[in-house]
């Protein structure tokens, strides 16, 4: 018999065991898996049949059509971590040849590979908090998960919606860095690339560096993703960890700023603030700290450590009812003051520094925020693309939600209130968002080339001091029309001089923090704020 012949046999013998299931046909894509009466277990993959039924012009894809996109072998496992205890698993899928060697296709359109995951939305009632995420990363022009939806049969049981997408790794149609064979352990050869990670369960080298405000984890490990933990040779090795030492030592220093000993020669500026739009604009719990990714390519093609691919969103854009998760307020980096305890791990320092100390990310950050509100980033164009995933799935949805009676009810870690109805779902999405936009856009700092500064004030700059009166330390707010630099003098009541510093500010508003003052007496203080254009603003403080 024919291919196509068989097909159409099997898929009318799997219409008659789906009796009792709603699928017939559909306007997505249809994957039909047969395991042979094998179990899909964790790990390893188990050898499958995977028949893709995708018709042309948008015609609908009926299940007893043939598989027209692929019909062949699989190799499939279950895949995730939390996700594994909910009864709709995710898979990681390999293509496979005949005899059982993993083969590079391409399907719906994306780039030949043979490495897929069928992503399950059971916790995530939107089912496309993923899909956000990796669209809004692909349009600010990073790589990231390319995603297809479709609904899944497996042996027979109709599985509901699956998000059909790219997996993280170094290809020509993924990220396309350098190969690494065994042999490149030295010169420029040994420089790249590289995909390292943070996540729950690591397998590589231990950070030199506590992160902030831990109260049982204080040291983070990272994870070798590419070349994989069975591939990577000690050259490689060692070579990635320096590389990453030396970026944290720099970060840590006091010359953290500095252009050519400071983070800015090992790291990517522009991917770290864009990894960061992505993480705060979902408020991602995970964010920063779990299936969190860095890459790092040869030498000779790029030296800087870049931030990203964007991986694992769906306890993002509120659906978290731990740590702030489902709060529009207050960071999504602050979980490590928020949730210190977290035993699963928590954000790195230099993310803290580079947000809150580092002038130049900050104006940067500000910059690029202004730019995306107005394309990527606007209501309009985020409602379009949660409206495009609504029109798309309205008909599966019916299915899935017959198959997962989840609406309504509790799915860890769902917050309250919980929606009733799939539209339920969209509309707290959407409110979410538009509310989460509107608090960042007030809270972001205000610094930088972007800034928005006082027009009326006589003076390009207007210093605060606070608190006042001062106890053990204080604080500088130095808002300014422009860059400049101000020159400091602090004195006693009797003509002392405690403090003498020129300070360096960009447009907008800038922080000085923790000055001590732990070694002065009780009563009062006068600073001198001096520009190079000789305006100057004194300002009196008492010490308590």
């Amino acid at each position: 018999l024919c291919k196509s012949c068989i097909s159409i046999c099997l898929a009318i013998l799997l219409t008659f065991e789906l009796s009792a299931q709603p699928l017939s046909s559909s306007n997505l894509p249809l994957i039909i898996i047969n395991t042979n009466g094998q179990v899909i277990p964790d790990d390893p993959k188990i050898t499958a049949d995977m028949g893709i039924i995708f018709n042309a012009n948008n015609a609908r894809n009926n299940i007893t059509d043939p598989y027209n996109h692929y019909n062949g072998k699989i190799g499939i496992e279950v895949r995730g971590q939390s996700s594994q205890s909910f009864p709709m698993k995710s898979y990681s899928i390999e293509l496979r040849d005949a005899l059982g060697n993993s083969q590079d296709k391409t399907l719906f359109g994306l780039p030949k590979e043979s490495d897929w995951v069928l992503y399950a939305p059971y916790t995530d009632k939107t089912l496309m908090r993923n899909f956000l995420a990796y669209t809004l990363s692909n349009e600010m022009g990073h790589w990231a998960a390319h995603c297809k939806f479709v609904e899944v049969v497996i042996n027979g049981d109709y599985k509901g919606i699956y998000v059909f997408m790219e997996k993280i790794k170094r290809s020509t149609g993924r990220l396309g860095l350098t190969k690494m064979p065994v042999t490149d352990i030295s010169g420029d050869a040994v420089t790249g690339g590289y995909i390292f990670s943070l996540d729950k369960e690591p397998n590589g080298w231990f950070s030199s560096f506590q992160v902030p405000n831990a109260t049982n984890v204080i040291t983070r490990q990272y994870s070798y993703v590419y070349p994989k933990p069975e591939d990577i040779v000690p050259a490689q090795k060692d070579y990635i960890k320096a590389l990453v030492d030396s970026f944290e030592r720099a970060a840590a220093s006091d010359a953290f700023q500095d252009n050519i000993v400071g983070v800015r020669h090992f790291i990517d500026i522009p991917s770290f603030v864009d990894y960061m739009i992505v993480n705060e604009v979902s408020r991602n719990v995970d964010g920063y700290r779990l299936s969190s990714f860095f890459y790092k390519d040869r030498n000779s093609k790029n030296s800087k450590i870049f931030a990203g691919p964007v991986w694992d969103y769906d306890l993002a854009y509120r659906n978290a009812n731990y740590c702030n998760g489902a709060l529009t307020s207050g960071w999504a980096m602050d979980i490590n003051y928020v949730c210190p305890g977290d035993g699963a791990g928590l954000i790195p320092f230099y993310w803290y520094k580079l947000a809150n100390e580092d002038t130049a990310f900050r104006g940067s950050l500000l910059c690029r925020w202004k730019s995306l509100r107005s394309t990527s980033l606007s209501v309009n164009h985020l409602n379009y693309l949660i409206d495009s995933i609504v029109t798309l799935t309205a008909e599966a949805q019916l299915r899935h939600f017959q198959r997962w009676p989840v609406l309504g009810s509790y799915i860890w870690p769902n917050p309250s209130p919980i929606a009733t109805t799939y539209y339920g779902e969209i509309n707290y999405l959407k409110q979410w968002l538009q509310e989460r936009l509107q608090w960042i856009d007030a809270n972001l700092a205000n610094t930088g080339p972007c800034a928005k500064v006082p027009t009326d004030e006589e003076k390009s700059f207007v210093p605060t001091i606070y608190p006042n009166p001062i106890i053990s330390q204080l604080s500088l707010q130095i808002k300014t029309k422009m860059n400049q630099e101000v020159s400091l003098q602090i004195m006693n009541a009797i003509g002392q001089k405690m403090n003498i510093q020129k300070i360096a500010v960009i447009r907008g508003d800038n922080l000085i923090t923790n000055i001590k003052t732990n070694n002065w007496s009780a009563g009062f203080y006068y600073f001198f704020f001096t520009n190079q254009s000789g305006e100057q603003v004194i300002k009196k403080v008492f010490k308590q």
